[in-house]
């Protein structure tokens, strides 16, 4: 790389290096067959070019006697055009935003320049008054602020000296490359730029880079992702939702007691990809589970954000993480407060299929965003309502999600049963009971059931109160809803079934509320929302009373 050095009186220095490296290259050029064949510029011709054209237009480009250049790319089109891209120095600091690329014409001559900044660099002094320590430390708390929860390990922090030209007038700034491991051992890093004389943060961004890659899933058909790209590799983390990432739990298990004190762990070992292109859409491919995972917690995230003005479960901007492939034919998936993750199980092929639909990933993420408002007991009518929250909740991500390999409907769970369960879904909210299990009513010994059974009571209040009673075709689904009381129940939908519960939930609900406090509890909110005695207040109260919740 030859570097050029600029001073007031027009001259040109060539360091020693520079000019044996371009002698050397246009030795090659000279020598390669395609250089005959081809009349275009070399690259050493480019930079030729190039640096007369700096030596003619110091001053139309800002360049003084204290600044030195170095070439970082050329570029020569097929016309012959050429284009020699800068980076600028200035009293032997780096320059951020003090590169340019100048423009020639075929025959060399000078046509124009792009500039990053346009400002002329002078500074009274190169001398920090914020020692370099003290700007580690700075880039440190600020890698520490956007990892909010994480325990960092082995973090290193490498301050330069340089000259902000980027942000408003050039100035003396650290730029600190700060690099750690999160808790899991992934890479998390960030580089921070500190006012010299002040300390004030002017600018950070993340090292590792976020990219658009896509998957092809078990069950919602290919879908976009957000991935990290670190070095060559892209990782399935995803920094614009929380660095929520999905990991390998290679079929092993937890050993925990009391569901918080853990002799051990499986692990998450994060899904890595060459191309950002994940999946094959069979169970062939451990990665098309990984998949559903990743994408059910992006649809998650987005609805709460985006419908719900929530940042995240805990309303915190912090991601949770996913394990799939958990422990041997597992036909379960769990939400787990002490690692703030969800957990997946493959099935056992006959009455379930790996667990990893898009409603039950809503669903599991639900019971995180109850544990952190209402944090509903997880027995008795209160465990009811605890289910039915992320039955309701999970079903509107469905919907939110508008998949058309997996539209949005009142059933739970349907995409992973199989041919052995004997229904076509978990659960169905519009009449609980044909489950066999749950209850479509409340009576007195709803409470003395399975919280998964209970949860019916809230899941057919819920469908009435956004779709109505009677029969109806919803994404080509049928649907039959009856009433207790032989009531017609007028819907007035899903967004405000959706608001009405989140507030309650968030606001009105506690751990020990019952099915009579939830009718409370919504009545206050759709109160709260769309005002006492209008159409969404009554539609609320006649959609308890059609359950026999009073």
């Amino acid at each position: 790389m030859s570097r050029i050095r600029i001073d007031v009186r027009g001259s040109r220095r060539l360091a020693t290096a520079g000019v044996a490296a371009t002698a050397a290259t246009l030795l090659a050029t000279a020598l390669s067959p395609a250089a005959v064949a081809d009349n275009r510029p070399t690259r050493a011709g480019a930079i030729e070019n190039a640096a007369s054209a700096l030596l003619e237009h110091a001053a139309s480009l800002g360049l003084t006697s204290a600044e030195g250049t170095s070439v970082r790319n050329v570029i020569v089109d097929r016309d012959g055009t050429q284009h020699v891209r800068y980076d600028r120095t200035y009293h032997q600091l780096p320059v951020l935003g003090g590169d340019f690329v100048v423009h020639l014409a075929p025959d060399g001559a000078y046509r124009s320049a792009d500039r990053a900044t346009r400002t002329k660099i002078s500074l009274a002094s190169v001398t920090p008054l914020i020692s370099a320590p003290k700007a580690a430390d700075l880039a440190a708390n600020a890698l520490r602020a956007v990892n909010l929860g994480e325990t960092l390990k082995k973090l290193t922090a490498r301050p330069q000296l340089i000259v902000d030209a980027l942000h408003g007038a050039p100035k003396l700034a650290w730029r600190t490359s700060v690099a750690a491991k999160d808790s899991l051992g992934n890479p998390v890093s960030r580089t921070v730029v500190t006012d010299a004389r002040t300390g004030r943060q002017i600018d950070a961004w993340d090292d590792i880079e976020t990219a658009t890659g896509d998957g092809k899933s078990l069950y919602s058909g290919t879908v976009p992702l957000e991935t990290t790209l670190s070095g060559s590799t892209y990782q399935l983390k995803d920094p614009t939702r929380g660095n929520t990432y999905t990991g390998d739990a290679a079929n092993q298990t937890d050993l925990c007691f009391l569901t918080s004190i853990c002799v051990s762990r499986a692990p998450s070992t994060v899904f890595t990809d060459a191309d950002n292109h994940w999946g094959t859409g069979t169970t062939a491919d451990r990665a098309s589970a990984a998949v559903d995972a990743q994408y059910g917690t992006n649809m998650t995230w987005d609805f709460y954000k985006n419908v719900l003005g929530r940042n995240g479960i805990g309303d915190d901007g912090r991601g949770s993480f996913n394990r799939v492939h958990y422990g041997n034919k597992y036909n379960n998936a769990f939400w787990d407060d002490s690692c703030f993750c969800m957990t997946y199980g493959d099935g056992d092929g006959t009455n379930l299929g790996p667990l990893v639909a898009l409603d039950v990933a809503g669903h599991e993420m639900t019971h995180g965003v109850t544990s952190k408002t209402a944090a509903l007991t997880y027995s008795g009518e209160s465990g009811g309502l605890n289910e039915a929250t992320s039955d309701i909740l999970g079903t509107m991500v469905e919907f939110y999600a508008n998949n058309p390999s997996d539209p949005g409907d009142y059933l739970i769970g349907e995409k992973v049963v199989r041919s052995g369960f004997g229904q076509e879904a978990l659960r169905y909210m519009d009449k609980p009971s044909k489950d066999g299990n749950s209850a479509d009513y409340w009576s007195s010994s709803v409470g003395n059931l399975d919280v998964h059974y209970s949860s019916g009571v809230a899941n057919h209040f819920a469908y009435l109160l956004a779709e109505g009673s009677g029969a109806k075709t919803i994404n080509g689904v049928s649907y039959n809803s009856p009433t207790y009381n032989g009531s017609t129940v007028t819907g007035i939908g899903r967004d405000k079934l959706a608001r009405i519960w989140y507030r309650a939930l968030t606001v009105y609900m506690t751990s020990s509320t019952n099915y009579a406090g939830a009718r409370t509890a919504t009545l206050n909110a759709a109160k709260d929302l769309y005002g006492a005695g209008s159409t969404e207040y009554n539609a609320v109260g006649a959609a308890w009373s059609a359950v026999n919740v009073s």
